[in-house]
């Protein structure tokens, strides 16, 4: 079995200059986070070859509790159309790629964490002719249980809007909930309800930049009387604290928004 390079694969190298991103924004290195952001867009325009495969690669990745006729049908499609890009041109725009991430960012890139990295292989050596018929078989039953679990099912659903109807959401959203939020918790909700469209992307850069400005409210919140003198308020702040110090390692699903949405309030009382 041929071994699998990660440079090679396309979807890694998004996931890691994602995750770069991230980590730029946590640093607060605003050019270099900005600078990964072009190479981002540049690189991964629809109508480029690596475009066109990391959406063949979401549309087995990102799916949950089809039925199986209706997964091994799509598994099926998705080969037939990567089948018809050009795989020197992937090749060429990779390269150019890593070219820019080691002159332009850094090498350290390629050393990101992708907690998903193992996925990620997998499907990449699905579509790759090199892998024997036998292991292909044995990764497409394993993608095909994944696929047909129901119990992401609901969760998927929620994302797999269209364009016009989260628009019309986001719009009723506004017009409910204006005079009741605060700008940064409808900022937050408004990117969570757009954030499959661009993989969550833009969501997670604020909620970094969001989630050090909390940090920064409860710290000189300690300084407040009022604080100094209940023992029990004081308590919960520190709970609060260790949450937010602890938040890069929860998923950002419905729960830990609920969390970020009532310390944006809490902080917000605090000032008052």
């Amino acid at each position: 079995m041929p071994k699998h390079n990660k440079k090679r694969n396309t979807a890694f190298l998004y996931e890691v200059l994602i995750r770069e991103v991230i980590k730029q924004t946590v640093n607060k290195n605003i050019k270099q986070r900005n600078r990964v952001i072009v190479t981002l867009k540049e690189c991964f325009k629809k109508n480029s070859e690596i475009g066109k495969e990391l959406q063949l690669f979401k549309n087995l990745s990102d799916t949950c509790g089809l039925k199986i006729y209706t997964a091994e049908k799509l598994i099926q499609e998705t080969k037939k159309e990567y089948k018809n890009l050009d795989t020197n041109k992937i090749f060429k725009e990779q390269s150019e790629l890593i070219k820019k991430i080691n002159k332009e960012i850094s090498k350290n890139v390629f050393s990101n964490f992708v907690p998903n990295y193992k996925d990620i292989a997998t499907l990449s050596q699905i579509f790759n002719d090199d892998v024997s018929a036998k292991r292909r078989v044995i990764l497409e039953e394993g993608l095909l249980t994944r696929m047909t679990l129901k119990e992401t099912a609901e969760k998927k659903k929620k994302s797999n809007l269209s364009g016009l109807v989260v628009n019309k959401f986001v719009d009723r959203f506004n017009s409910q909930y204006n005079s009741t939020l605060l700008e940064g918790q409808r900022t937050l909700l408004n990117k969570f309800i757009l954030s499959f469209l661009d993989n969550g992307a833009d969501l997670k850069v604020y909620l970094n930049e969001e989630i050090e400005l909390l940090k920064k409210k409860i710290n000189n919140s300690f300084d407040l009387e009022e604080l100094k003198q209940d023992e029990d308020m004081t308590t919960k702040m520190e709970e609060v604290k260790n949450l937010l110090e602890k938040s890069n390692q929860k998923p950002i699903d419905k729960e830990f928004l609920q969390q970020i949405l009532k310390i944006q309030a809490l902080t917000k009382e605090t000032e008052s």
